[in-house]
């Protein structure tokens, strides 16, 4: 692309505010739309959502290490004509991959996730089941990664370890948990960090 000016970082609290909303919406929506489309293929409730918290995992993976990709080509790009100093010119890579959304393959980071999962031991081999059945979801995840990456500083999620001592700043118990039990048996959902501080609670399911 040719150089164009850096716009001003206007709006990017509402921004920040829309990403956030979206990212509640997909867990209250999408999310379970994904859960049904599984329980066609797979009996067990506890697989289905270890299959959903995974595949956001590795969409946030993949959409970051993208984004990574795509902001060194933009700012050594936008390098050659910018007049200013670096801390501006990095605001000004962000600005431009923030208004040039089709900068992102996102096609490719829902193929690197598929195939990432089909090789996970934790999960139903490829024969069972194609994890392409849930591609609509893994996509809306790696494109709201991908613009979380745009703000200063970026949201990401936490991830989890099974067995990890039960946070309550950090997570929700699933209805369906030994609210008694002090350790996570398996993780549903990642919270959403900024900076290390949470912004949205996870989920998971204690058990003793």
């Amino acid at each position: 692309r040719p150089c164009s000016p850096p716009r001003l970082r206007r709006g990017s609290a509402s921004h920040r505010a829309c990403l956030i909303a979206r990212y509640n919406f997909i867990y209250a929506k999408e999310r379970l739309e994904a859960e049904c489309i599984l329980r066609r293929y797979v009996c067990n409730l506890e697989t289905v959502q270890r299959i959903i918290y995974i595949a956001c995992v590795e969409s946030f993976r993949a959409a970051k290490m993208a984004f990574w990709k795509v902001k060194i080509n933009v700012k050594d790009t936008l390098a050659i004509c910018y007049r200013g100093g670096p801390t501006s010119l990095e605001v000004a890579v962000l600005d431009y991959i923030a208004c040039h959304k089709d900068l992102y393959d996102v096609c490719c980071s829902v193929h690197e996730v598929v195939c990432c999962m089909n090789r996970n031991p934790k999960l139903p081999c490829p024969g069972e089941l194609d994890f392409i059945v849930i591609s609509a979801l893994i996509r809306e995840l790696c494109c709201l990664a991908y613009s979380m990456q745009t703000l200063i500083p970026p949201l990401d999620i936490a991830y989890g370890v099974d067995g990890e001592c039960f946070n309550r700043n950090m997570y929700y118990r699933s209805f369906d948990s030994d609210f008694a039990a002090p350790f996570v048996a398996y993780h549903v959902w990642p919270p959403l960090i900024e900076d290390g501080t949470v912004i949205v609670k996870g989920e998971v399911v204690t058990k003793k």
